[in-house]
């Protein structure tokens, strides 16, 4: 590690290993982000969860003042590893009760249904659309930032931004009623 840190220092880039406080600024970024890949709040607090225990438990070099586009990106790495292990587990279906028949006590029922729709049109996106929409307004990343978190040009962010936004629009008017 010693090296890696002269190499970065030499070249005025900061270098410093994941701070637990500085992880913990992150979190509702981190959880909002979670939120539009998973689909569930549950699955967005596990995967927050994970994501944090692996970062913190392993002391990993982050490059420059890059700590959240990190995050980020470790929290895709978790949940495309999750995917994959659950692809090969048999499916299993959900008790009646174990269903999430409502919303939290205390939310607005419509405001309930309206944010679960926003959700599923999210998570119905392509991948690299659904990536940037995630990014950009629901983790609050500027286009440049965005653009280096997912390792594409910030043209690209901008294109897949209007793309995602129009996509999810277009699915929250449904199709237009027959007079």
């Amino acid at each position: 590690v010693g090296t890696v840190c002269t190499w970065f220092r030499s070249r005025g880039l900061p270098d410093h290993v994941a701070d637990p406080d500085r992880v913990v600024e992150h979190l509702p970024r981190l959880y909002r982000a979670a939120r539009a890949w998973c689909g569930s709040r549950e699955e967005a607090e596990d995967l927050v969860q994970e994501t944090c225990a692996r970062v913190l438990a392993r002391p990993r070099l982050i490059r420059g003042e890059d700590e959240l586009g990190y995050l980020l990106r470790a929290m895709r790495n978790t949940l495309v590893s999750q995917r994959r292990a659950e692809s090969r587990r048999p499916l299993t279906t959900p008790l009646v009760e174990e269903l999430d028949l409502g919303a939290r006590s205390g939310n607005d029922p419509a405001e309930a249904v309206e944010s679960r729709q926003v959700y599923a049109a999210i998570h119905e996106l392509p991948e690299e659309f659904r990536d940037a929409l995630i990014a950009v307004d629901i983790v609050g990343l500027s286009y440049r930032e965005a653009a280096q978190a997912l390792g594409v040009p910030e043209g690209t962010v901008t294109s897949r931004l209007f793309r995602a936004r129009d996509r999810v629009a277009g699915r929250l008017e449904g199709p237009p009623a027959d007079p």
